[in-house]
Protein backbone atom coordinates (compact mmCIF):
# COMPACT_ATOMS: atom_id res chain seq x y z
CA UNK A 1 0.00 0.00 0.00
CA UNK A 2 1.39 3.47 -1.20
CA UNK A 3 -1.89 5.61 0.10
CA UNK A 4 -3.53 5.75 2.73
CA UNK A 5 -6.81 6.56 0.91
CA UNK A 6 -6.61 3.87 -2.12
CA UNK A 7 -7.64 0.07 -1.94
CA UNK A 8 -10.55 0.78 1.24
CA UNK A 9 -13.23 -1.97 0.66
CA UNK A 10 -16.64 -0.93 -0.57
CA UNK A 11 -18.10 -2.40 2.42
CA UNK A 12 -16.79 -4.25 5.51
CA UNK A 13 -18.05 -7.05 8.08
CA UNK A 14 -15.47 -6.12 10.38
CA UNK A 15 -12.89 -3.54 10.92
CA UNK A 16 -10.01 -3.70 8.50
CA UNK A 17 -6.63 -3.82 10.35
CA UNK A 18 -3.57 -3.31 7.78
CA UNK A 19 -0.23 -2.75 9.70
CA UNK A 20 2.08 -0.20 8.09
CA UNK A 21 4.90 -0.25 10.19
CA UNK A 22 6.40 -2.08 13.13
CA UNK A 23 9.53 -1.84 14.98
CA UNK A 24 11.09 -2.11 18.62
CA UNK A 25 8.53 0.48 20.43
CA UNK A 26 6.14 1.66 17.54
CA UNK A 27 3.55 -0.09 15.61
CA UNK A 28 1.65 2.14 12.45
CA UNK A 29 -1.66 0.78 11.20
CA UNK A 30 -4.68 2.12 9.11
CA UNK A 31 -7.93 0.88 10.33
CA UNK A 32 -10.94 1.01 8.16
CA UNK A 33 -14.35 1.18 9.85
CA UNK A 34 -18.02 1.30 7.95
CA UNK A 35 -20.23 1.71 11.24
CA UNK A 36 -17.99 -0.34 13.44
CA UNK A 37 -18.18 0.33 17.04
CA UNK A 38 -16.60 -1.34 20.11
CA UNK A 39 -19.16 -3.93 21.35
CA UNK A 40 -21.22 -3.11 24.57
CA UNK A 41 -19.25 -3.29 27.87
CA UNK A 42 -16.04 -3.70 25.88
CA UNK A 43 -12.89 -0.52 26.79
CA UNK A 44 -9.74 -0.91 25.03
CA UNK A 45 -6.83 -0.83 27.30
CA UNK A 46 -3.62 -0.67 26.04
CA UNK A 47 -0.21 -0.93 27.55
CA UNK A 48 1.21 1.08 25.07
CA UNK A 49 0.05 5.26 24.08
CA UNK A 50 -1.85 5.55 20.98
CA UNK A 51 -2.07 8.80 18.62
CA UNK A 52 -4.77 8.36 16.08
CA UNK A 53 -6.46 10.44 13.73
CA UNK A 54 -9.38 10.19 11.20
CA UNK A 55 -8.54 10.67 7.43
CA UNK A 56 -12.08 9.91 6.38
CA UNK A 57 -15.22 9.85 7.56
CA UNK A 58 -16.16 10.25 11.04
CA UNK A 59 -16.27 8.71 14.57
CA UNK A 60 -17.10 8.85 18.02
CA UNK A 61 -14.63 7.74 20.88
CA UNK A 62 -15.91 7.61 24.40
CA UNK A 63 -13.24 7.49 27.41
CA UNK A 64 -14.19 5.32 31.08
CA UNK A 65 -13.73 8.10 32.65
CA UNK A 66 -15.88 10.62 31.19
CA UNK A 67 -19.59 10.47 30.27
CA UNK A 68 -19.91 12.65 27.01
CA UNK A 69 -18.26 11.65 23.96
CA UNK A 70 -15.78 13.30 21.58
CA UNK A 71 -16.67 13.58 17.98
CA UNK A 72 -14.13 13.02 15.40
CA UNK A 73 -14.26 14.48 12.29
CA UNK A 74 -11.64 14.40 8.84
CA UNK A 75 -8.35 15.97 10.07
CA UNK A 76 -9.21 15.67 14.06
CA UNK A 77 -6.79 13.41 16.21
CA UNK A 78 -6.35 12.64 19.51
CA UNK A 79 -3.24 11.14 22.48
CA UNK A 80 -4.67 8.21 24.32
CA UNK A 81 -1.97 7.41 27.01
CA UNK A 82 -1.61 4.04 28.14
CA UNK A 83 -4.06 2.86 30.28
CA UNK A 84 -6.90 4.72 29.57
CA UNK A 85 -9.99 2.86 28.97
CA UNK A 86 -11.25 4.07 25.76
CA UNK A 87 -14.00 2.58 23.10
CA UNK A 88 -15.29 3.43 20.03
CA UNK A 89 -18.82 4.67 20.36
CA UNK A 90 -20.23 4.92 16.25
CA UNK A 91 -18.13 5.39 13.05
CA UNK A 92 -19.99 6.46 9.84
CA UNK A 93 -22.26 3.41 8.32
CA UNK A 94 -22.52 4.79 5.05
CA UNK A 95 -18.99 5.66 3.74
CA UNK A 96 -15.46 4.50 5.23
CA UNK A 97 -13.98 5.78 8.20
CA UNK A 98 -10.04 5.54 7.91
CA UNK A 99 -8.06 6.07 10.34
CA UNK A 100 -4.26 6.17 11.10
CA UNK A 101 -3.43 4.82 14.73
CA UNK A 102 0.32 5.23 15.97
CA UNK A 103 0.81 2.85 19.03
CA UNK A 104 4.42 3.85 20.70
CA UNK A 105 5.95 3.06 23.84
Amino acid sequence: MKNLLSDIPRELRDELVTTLLEAESIRIERIVSYGQASPDGFWYDQSQHEWVAVLRGSARLRFEDDDASIPMEQGDFINIPAGRRHRVEWTTPDEPTVWLAIHYA
